[in-house]
C-alpha cells in the first residue's frame, strides 16, 4: 500500500510513498528500544549537542521546508517558515533546559534523604496531525529525546513527505540511527504498534475519535497518553473592549493556516452593547484577506489542507444557515480547482447548529450575541470542547479575574489570541484533552517520576 502526497492548491499528486511493511515497523520498535537504553544513559550536554543541530538545521533548509508544506497541505510560504523558526526555538529551549526540570529534586520527610527523580520510559508513540506538520511533531520530540526516550511518528498520510524530512533532520544532526523514526503506516497499524511491549506510552494531536481510540487502546495495556484534541475557542467581547484590537485579532486568529488550527478563535461572543460596531470591524478584518495560491507571497489565505475537509466544512455551514443562521459574508465554494473556502461570518447562530456546538475547522467564524458579561460566559463554557479562550476588556484586573475562576479552558488569553509558546503549558480540558505539552510540565509528562529515600 502507499501514500499520496496532493497538493491542495493544484489537486495534482506531488509525491507517492510506500507504506513500510510490518516487519520493517518491527524492526524499527526493535531499534528504538535498543537506542533508548543507549541514549538514556547519555548526558544531556550530548542531548542538547544533537537538538541544537537539529535547530541549525531546520534554520538551514527553512525555505525548503516551508515549501514542502506549501506543497503538501497548502499552508502559506510564511506561515510555513513561521513554523520551522518556532520548531528551531522548541528545539533550543528544550536542549538549554531540560538539565534543570529534569534535575533530581530533594523533598522533606523523615528520612535522612529523600529526592524526586525523573526517568525517562522509552519509546513513545506520537499521532500526529497535518495543520502544522513540523510545529506538532518537534513539540512532542524536543522534550521527549532530551529527556532519554526514543519516538516513533506515525503522521497524517498528506504530509509524509514532511514526516520524512523530520526523521531526516534527526539523522543530520547525527543523533543514534533509529532513536526517532517516521513510520509509514495507515491508521489501522496504530493498535498493533501501541500494544508493542516496547512502546511506552503515546502522544496524540487530532479529532475526538482519534482521541478516544488511542486512549482505549493505551488503556487496555496500562499506557500513558496525552491527548490534544479539537477545540471551539471562545472570545470574549465585552462591553469595555478595544474594539478595533479586538476585531484585527480575532480575524487573525480565525485564519490563521486558512482556519485549521486547534486553538484558533472559533466562536465570538459579543455583548449587545457593542455587537454591532464589532461586527463591522470585524466584517471589515476578514475582507482584507487575499485568497490565492500560498506560493505568492501576497496571499494571506490560501487553500483547506484537502478537498473533503473542505466540503465538510461547507456542509457545516450550510446545515447552520438551514437551521436559522445567516451567512454575513463567505460560505461558497469558489470555482476553483483547489480546495479553496473564502473568510466567511455566520451570524444569529444558536445552540443546536453545527457552528455553535461542533468545532468549523476553517476559515468561519461563528458571531453570537449575548446580553451581559454572565451570559457571555455561560456561552463561552457551553461546549464539549475545552481547549484555548480569549477575553477582550480594557478592565485587565477583572477580566485576568474572569480568565482565572470562570472560563473552562487549558488556557485564556486577555487581549491577544491564545498561542502555544515553548515556555508555556499547552493543552485542554473536556473533550479537548488531557495532559499538557511544552514548557517543564510536557517534559515531565513521559519520565517517571520517582521517589528515593535514604535512611
Amino acid at each position: 500500500m502507499s501514500f499520496e502526497s496532493k497538493n491542495p492548491y493544484t489537486n495534482k499528486v506531488i509525491a507517492t510513498y510506500e507504506a513500510h511493511s510490518d516487519a520493517e515497523v518491527n524492526a524499527a520498535i526493535e531499534t528504538a528500544h535498543a537506542q533508548h537504553h543507549y541514549w538514556r544513559r547519555t548526558a544531556f550536554a550530548e542531548r542538547a549537542a544533537c537538538l541544537h543541530k537539529v535547530a541549525e538545521a531546520l534554520e538551514n533548509q527553512k525555505d525548503d521546508l516551508a515549501q514542502l508544506m506549501t506543497q503538501e497541505m497548502g499552508k502559506t510560504l510564511s506561515g510555513g517558515r513561521a513554523e520551522i523558526e518556532k520548531c528551531a526555538w522548541v528545539c533550543r529551549y528544550y536542549a538549554e533546559q531540560a538539565e534543570g526540570f529534569l534535575t533530581p529534586e530533594p523533598l522533606d520527610s523523615d528520612a535522612e534523604k529523600t529526592l524526586m527523580a525523573y526517568q525517562p520510559l522509552g519509546v513513545i508513540l506520537a499521532v500526529m496531525p497535518w495543520n502544522y506538520p513540523f510545529w506538532q511533531v518537534m513539540r512532542f520530540a524536543a522534550p521527549a529525546i532530551m529527556a532519554g526516550n526514543a519516538g516513533l511518528l506515525k503522521h497524517a498520510s498528506n504530509v509524509s513527505g514532511c514526516a520524512q524530512a523530520i526523521e531526516n533532520l534527526f539523522v543530520q544532526a547525527g543523533c543514534p540511527e533509529g532513536l526517532f523514526k517516521t513510520l509509514l503506516v495507515h491508521s489501522d497499524k496504530v493498535e498493533s504498534i501501541l500494544k508493542h511491549p516496547h512502546v511506552k506510552a503515546a502522544t496524540l494531536t487530532g479529532s475526538g475519535p482519534a482521541g478516544k481510540s488511542v486512549a482505549a487502546i493505551a488503556g487496555s495495556q496500562l499506557k500513558k497518553t496525552v491527548l490534544e484534541l479539537g477545540g471551539s475557542d471562545a472570545y470574549l467581547i465585552l462591553e469595555d473592549a478595544d474594539l478595533e484590537l479586538a476585531a484585527q485579532k480575532c480575524a487573525e486568529s480565525r485564519l490563521l493556516n486558512a482556519g485549521q488550527s486547534c486553538i484558533g478563535a472559533k466562536r465570538f461572543v459579543v455583548v449587545d452593547a457593542v455587537y454591532d460596531r464589532f461586527l463591522q470591524a470585524f466584517q471589515r478584518e476578514m475582507e482584507t484577506q487575499v485568497m490565492g495560491d500560498p506560493m505568492n507571497p501576497d496571499t494571506t489565505l490560501g487553500p483547506m489542507a484537502r478537498h473533503d475537509l473542505r466540503d465538510e466544512l461547507h456542509e457545516q455551514v450550510q446545515q447552520s444557515v438551514s437551521q436559522g443562521a445567516r451567512c454575513l459574508i463567505g460560505g461558497y465554494i469558489p470555482e476553483h480547482e483547489g480546495a479553496m473556502y473564502p473568510p466567511t461570518i455566520l451570524v444569529d447562530v444558536a445552540p443546536g447548529m453545527p457552528a455553535y456546538d461542533d468545532e468549523l475547522f476553517g476559515p468561519v467564524a461563528s458571531v453570537i450575541r449575548v446580553q451581559s458579561e454572565a451570559e457571555a460566559i455561560r456561552v463561552a463554557n457551553d461546549s464539549v470542547f475545552g481547549l484555548g479562550s480569549g477575553i477582550f476588556s480594557q478592565n485587565r484586573e477583572r477580566a485576568e479575574k474572569l480568565a482565572i475562576e470562570e472560563i473552562e479552558a487549558g488556557a485564556c488569553f486577555v487581549n491577544d489570541f491564545v498561542k502555544s509558546d515553548p515556555r508555556l503549558p499547552f493543552g485542554g480540558i473536556k473533550e479537548s484533552g488531557y495532559g499538557r505539552e511544552l514548557s517543564h510540565l510536557g517534559i515531565r509528562e513521559f519520565v517517571n517520576i520517582k521517589t528515593v529515600s535514604i535512611y
